[in-house]
């Protein structure tokens, strides 16, 4: 079997944005068949939340999406994430300033902000954290965009990745 295409979203606290973006990015991997194929995962920059659930708001939000199936524990970004993920998508500049800072010699983790993938060219994504009026429907559709955008940009990718699955399955 061909090996995982793993996916790691990162925010600053990994309690809304990179919780959210994992979330819907793992229920767009499933309906689309993908799910042995892909991993998804979220971390934060700093350790200040380690243990907690993400956001009660956010999970109010993904919940009232359908996406019902999602459990999550922050936890801070480590030296090994660079080596194990393919992916490191960032939410905003002050994360992929972080990460290319810490970023270890002779890893192929390709760090890129989430954002790049919005069809309508909004790059970054605003920590809804302390917003005194906490939008976080405006942010999953945000996240849905992307995501939709993502495997629109690879539909071909993914294809392929699902073909190759079969073929391997049938050896």
């Amino acid at each position: 079997m061909t090996e995982k295409k793993r996916v790691l979203m990162i925010c600053l606290g990994n309690l809304c944005r990179s919780p959210i973006a994992e979330a819907v990015f793992y229920d767009q991997i499933n309906k689309l068949g993908l799910s042995d194929s892909w991993e998804v995962d979220s971390a934060a920059i700093i350790g200040y939340h380690i243990g907690k659930n993400p956001d009660h708001r956010s999970m109010s939000i993904i919940r009232e999406k359908g996406i019902t199936d999602y459990s999550h524990k922050a936890r801070q970004i480590t030296r090994d994430d660079f080596f194990k993920f393919d992916w490191i998508l960032a939410m905003d500049n002050s994360n992929i300033k972080y990460l290319n800072s810490m970023k270890p010699p002779n890893t192929t983790a390709k760090i890129e902000l989430l954002g790049k993938y919005d069809p309508e060219g909004e790059l970054t994504i605003r920590d809804p954290y302390y917003v005194y009026c906490f939008n976080m429907m405006f942010t999953l559709l945000d996240f849905i965009r992307y995501m939709n955008n993502v495997c629109e940009v690879q539909k071909h990718f993914w294809k392929n990745i699902k073909i190759n699955n079969q073929i391997e399955a049938l050896k």
